[in-house]
């Protein structure tokens, strides 16, 4: 199997260092920047691999399928995978008033980027870290859904809004401005 997401690291790799006669011909801000865009969309592609592994119908909004990483991996490295793509999708927007990333922030992020997929690779791929249990009903009595079947709705009916869980109370609305 090829590995897309290897290859970007590796060319972001080589981005940041250059060989001895191709040192000229790009700033070192131009090679992180463009190593930066490398290394994010290799984030993105892993990212992609594990959901279609996991899920093919997650969705390719990049922030639901951050969110949801963290039911499938430890909450660690969907933190860290998180925070790594957001500082690599700052620095790969150019602003001119900006100055360009240097090299060696770049290169730990690099390094950071190598660990988060290999912790990818490691990750379960049939079921979540995180099982929530259906609730139970108390015992004599028959759990009534707290939403009709979709067969039971018809036009124009009302669907009951959701509560809060037991024992916790409803915010009381704001009334009057700053």
């Amino acid at each position: 199997m090829k590995d897309d997401a290897r290859e970007l690291v590796s060319a972001a790799e080589a981005l940041l260092r250059p060989g001895v006669g191709t040192a000229g011909t790009l700033s070192p801000g131009v090679r992180a920047r463009a190593a930066a865009v490398l290394l994010r969309l290799a984030l993105d592609q892993r990212l992609d691999d594990f959901w279609h592994g996991m899920a093919p119908g997650m969705t390719r909004v990049a922030k639901h399928r951050m969110l949801c990483l963290e039911a499938y991996t430890d909450r660690g490295t969907a933190r860290r995978w998180r925070l790594t793509w957001s500082a690599l999708s700052g620095v790969c927007h150019h602003r001119a008033p900006e100055l360009p990333p240097m090299p060696a922030e770049i290169q730990a992020r690099l390094l950071e980027v190598n660990a988060l997929l290999d912790a990818l690779d490691g990750a379960p791929t049939a079921t979540p870290a995180v099982v929530i249990p259906a609730p139970v009903p108390p015992t004599g009595r028959t759990a009534t859904p707290a939403v009709p079947a979709a067969g039971n709705l018809r036009a124009g009916a009302s669907v009951p809004k959701p509560c809060p869980p037991p024992g916790r109370r409803v915010a009381p609305p704001v009334v009057g401005g700053p």
